[in-house]
């Protein structure tokens, strides 16, 4: 065999052994794209180092670099037309090598061949296989040369992980392309003499890369075998994907503000095609998460292209095609309303959880976003959940999960809906008729769904603000109440909007239960009231009161001579016109009383009042400031004022020494905000204040004995002290 022919062997094996890592690596991406450009990327860069291998070796390296810079510019823009990523090239240039690799490890799998995604394999492929070429061709070094080849494939391996299966036949091909380039440097037997040292010392290096190879295999081959049916770590657990930020964290939350302000515009949407009724509603967030204090969005978001891993589809579900086009206007935050479940989005870069079939925006978003979402909305068939079970177990602990001190009188109230009602649905129902039955929806009501501000939703006084609620108090008891009775839940925040296109204002912002049955998934409840005079819940449920504590010993009998050491007895005067003197006293008695009553119950409303005034009127920073008076009162009640001299973040530090106080973060922001930047606060920020301030303001209250809990509420000071600020 010649020395050209060889070489040719040689550099065919080793870019073949490049280009099957590109296969490898393409189990995970959507279509052929990616492994046909590190195909081209393995020709290329081996075919340009065979082609120079008369030229210096200096000018080889500078020539290959500017050929894998116009190869990569071919490929991208490839990749971008196919994926129809708009923009300059340039920018998507520089927005790929900048984030290729954390792209990478975050996608969505199956993984779209974008610019971002496809880059580091494209580069990759190109630098192992120049090196590759440079060692085993021009130096001869075969072995040696196919390392890179050898660590490229292993890299790809590493991070396909477990998300496809076991590359048995890729690797055999890769290992017997090995073996022909190592069989294919021993030289002929039939060189002249002089060259006989040559010749001995060629066949001895290839029997020896070929001993290796052959003890490699017989010292691995059992681990790798035993390794077969393991599963391999995913490199993607240790790449954070994109988050959402603090103002989607809990958009329920932001239900009140919404609520206060129904009029402003959030979004427009373009004609719902496919869908059949004459309200279409969009999905914002998912929220499975409640430990007593928050709502929380638990999703983990994956970078995702045009294309959407579609949902499970279950048996008996209508399948419903809806095509829609989002303009996002006075919306903040970074996820995006979409019909659920999305398979298909363009105009955006997004990032999907497929749990939940919910998107953001990685880069955050800016107004006048206009995007464009196929959705499959799955209707299942209503007739089975009478008879529909709830799934139980680790698989549904999180939906089943409430967080710790739930209040006795919610307890109380869950056990006795549940009481008569064995079936899941039945449960669910009652939760459902209850809430709906008893309960005003009033656009005023303060943000909050934390245990203080349901227990205050389902059972305070109306006189004073109680069941009365927005959509976020109706779906977040209902939740809670679905947890404790065994059902498990989530609430979902969204909008209605309307099937037929239009704007979608804060007005159309509502949020809702689901609870998740077996068949059927995922199903809505509607909790808000049907009627605008709902009876008190003091009809159908009165909470029990507190027994009294059981005395130590008997009470002594009264005697009939009173002891001589205890108070004077009261004579009665003589019969004669007017009341008696007891009458006298236990009339200016009972006056004092009443009076002392009447000022309590009359500071208990001014308090009120304040509260609502603080915290629902004026703009966003005042209510801002109004949230931060309330934090600041509840300090002084509790006899540990704000020293005047703490900034807003060290007042937060000092009010949380104690262990188990809700957070502060979201008021402690909005107070800076409004300090440092004033008029820069939107209603969200200021529905957030406010409710991290009546939750931790609760909750203090809550940790004091009874009748400082008295005191607390008919204290006059946040009156006297509001008048001074």
């Amino acid at each position: 065999m010649s020395r050209w022919v060889r070489a040719g062997v040689v550099a065919v094996a080793l870019a073949g052994m490049v280009a099957l890592s590109g296969v490898v690596l393409g189990r995970i991406f959507a279509g052929a794209l990616l492994g046909q450009l590190v195909a081209g990327a393995a020709v290329g860069s081996v075919g340009v180092s065979v082609a120079a291998r008369r030229l210096p070796n200096w000018m080889v390296a500078p020539l290959s670099a500017v050929l894998l810079a116009a190869y990569t510019l071919l490929a991208l823009k490839i990749a971008a037309d196919r994926a129809e990523t708009a923009g300059a090239l340039t920018d998507i240039v520089r927005e790929s090598l900048v984030n290729g690799i954390p792209r990478l490890l975050t996608a969505l799998i199956p993984v779209e061949a974008t610019p971002d995604t496809v880059v580091v394999p494209v580069i990759a492929a190109w630098l192992a296989g120049l090196a590759g070429a440079e060692i085993a061709v021009r130096a001869g070094r075969v072995l040696l040369g196919l390392v890179p080849a050898t660590a490229l494939y292993a890299g790809a391996l590493y991070v396909v992980g477990p998300n496809a299966d076991t590359a048995r036949w890729t690797t055999l091909v890769f290992a017997g392309l090995a073996v022909v380039a190592l069989a294919a440097s021993a030289r002929a037997t039939d060189q002249p003499r002089a060259d006989d040292g040559k010749v001995v010392r060629g066949r001895a290096s290839a029997a020896a890369g070929l001993v290796i190879v052959l003890g490699l295999i017989v010292a691995v081959g059992p681990w790798i075998g035993g390794r077969v049916g393991a599963t391999p770590v995913d490199p993607r657990r240790y790449v954070e994907p994109p988050q959402v930020d603090s103002l989607d964290e809990s958009p329920l939350n932001r239900i009140s503000g919404w609520a206060l302000e129904p009029k402003d515009p959030l979004l427009r949407v373009s004609p719902a095609a496919g869908a059949k009724g004459k309200v279409v509603r969009l999905r914002l967030a998912v929220l499975p998460d409640y430990d007593g204090v928050t709502w929380r969005v638990g999703a983990t978001y994956r970078n995702a292209g045009r294309v959407l891993p579609p949902s499970p589809r279950l048996p008996g579900t209508d399948i419903a095609e809806i095509r829609q086009d989002v303009t996002i206007d006075g919306l903040a935050g970074r996820l995006l309303p979409v019909v659920p479940a999305p398979t298909e989005v363009a105009g955006a870069r997004v990032a999907f959880d497929a749990a939940t079939g919910t998107l953001i925006q990685p880069e955050g978003r800016t107004a006048g976003l206009t995007y464009s979402v196929t959705s499959e909305l799955q209707t299942p068939d209503l007739n089975l959940l009478p008879t529909a079970e709830t799934p139980s177990g680790d698989t549904v602990a999180r939906y089943l999960t409430v967080g710790a001190g739930v209040p006795p009188e919610i307890q109380r109230l869950a056990d006795e809906l549940a009481q008569d009602n064995g079936a899941a649905y039945d449960r669910a129902m009652a939760i459902q008729e209850f809430i709906a039955e008893h309960y005003r929806r009033v656009a005023d009501a303060p943000s909050g769904h934390a245990y203080p501000n349901l227990k205050f939703f389902l059972f305070g006084p109306r006189q004073q603000g109680g069941q009365a609620g927005t959509s976020e108090q109706f779906a977040a008891s209902f939740a809670l109440l679905a947890r404790i009775a065994g059902l498990p839940s989530r609430v979902v925040v969204g909008f209605d909007a309307p099937a037929a296109g239009g704007t979608v204002t804060a007005g159309n912002a509502i949020a809702w239960p689901e609870v998740l049955f077996d068949g059927l998934g995922w199903v809505a409840f509607d909790p808000m009231p049907k009627s605008k005079d709902p009876r008190p819940v003091e009809e159908d449920f009165l909470p029990k009161p507190t027994p009294p504590p059981t005395p130590s010993s008997p009470a002594p009998a009264p005697s009939e001579t009173p002891p001589s050491s205890g108070p004077p007895t009261l004579v009665a005067a003589p019969p004669g016109p007017g009341p008696s003197a007891a009458v006298v006293a236990g009339s200016a008695s009972g006056s004092v009383l009443l009076l002392l009553v009447a000022a309590a119950g009359t500071i208990v409303l001014m308090r009120q009042s304040l509260r609502r005034r603080r915290l629902s009127t004026g703009t966003p920073d005042d209510r801002i400031a109004g949230a931060w008076s309330e934090f600041t009162d509840a300090l002084r009640l509790a006899g540990r004022p704000v020293p005047p001299h703490l900034a807003a973040t060290e007042a937060a530090a000092y009010a949380q020494n104690d262990a188990g106080l809700p957070p502060l973060g979201d008021l402690v922001a909005g107070i800076n905000t409004v300090g440092f930047a004033p008029g820069s606060a939107d209603d969200g920020q200021a529905a957030k204040a406010g409710g991290q301030a009546v939750a931790y303001a609760d909750a203090l209250r809550a940790r004091r004995s009874w009748w400082r809990r008295l005191w607390w509420t008919i204290h006059p000071g946040p009156l006297r002290w509001s008048r001074r600020s």
